[in-house]
């Protein structure tokens, strides 16, 4: 482990330690190699109403088994036992899920993972890059959770409770380059 870029927080999953936690400012983004899943946020990114945020993702290296990275939103109590919030992660298979996390339970808003073209899978010795957005603020009556531009999944607002800090959600054992982050409220 060691610092995270200025005013990010990481919180991992269950009772593991940010020891093998690295997430590092590079160029214009953040570069997080893991160990444990985690969540990184900023205090600064919470709010209620309607929002969009984006960030692309890039996959530097595909993994024995696929593991998920992506976005939350509707983040509360993060700190604590308590913690909850809606998490939308694709996976180097071409792959998305949609799941809600109340404490230590989750239970899913898609049918677990989910093919679709839109999720760029890893090919060859390259690298997977996907840009994911969930959009709550074009049709404030919807949440719209896009890949590479593409609408995977449309869920009605009054469904999901999403006011509360939006962030990233990164699964372990992954080495992934996040840019562009922004929540536009």
């Amino acid at each position: 482990g060691g610092p995270l870029p200025a005013g990010w927080t990481a919180r991992p999953d269950g009772q593991a330690e940010l020891t093998n936690v690295k997430a590092a400012a590079m160029g214009s983004g953040i570069h997080v190699t893991l160990g444990p899943a985690i969540i990184l946020y900023k205090a600064a990114h919470d709010g209620k109403g309607p929002f969009h945020t984006l960030a692309t993702f890039t996959q530097t290296k595909p993994t024995e088994h696929a593991e998920g990275y992506g976005l939350f939103a509707g983040g509360r109590g993060l700190e604590g036992p308590a913690r909850s919030y809606v998490y939308f992660l694709v996976r180097q298979d071409g792959r998305y899920l949609i799941k809600l996390r109340d404490g230590d339970k989750t239970s899913d808003i898609s049918k677990g993972w989910v093919a679709d073209p839109a999720v760029k899978q890893f090919e060859g010795k390259g690298a997977s890059i996907n840009l994911l957005e969930i959009d709550h603020k074009r049709d404030p009556s919807k949440v719209v959770f896009l890949v590479n531009g593409k609408p995977v999944y449309t869920a009605d607002a009054k469904t999901l409770d999403l006011d509360g800090i939006v962030g990233l959600r990164i699964n372990h054992n992954l080495d992934v380059h996040v840019e562009g982050f922004d929540v536009h409220r």
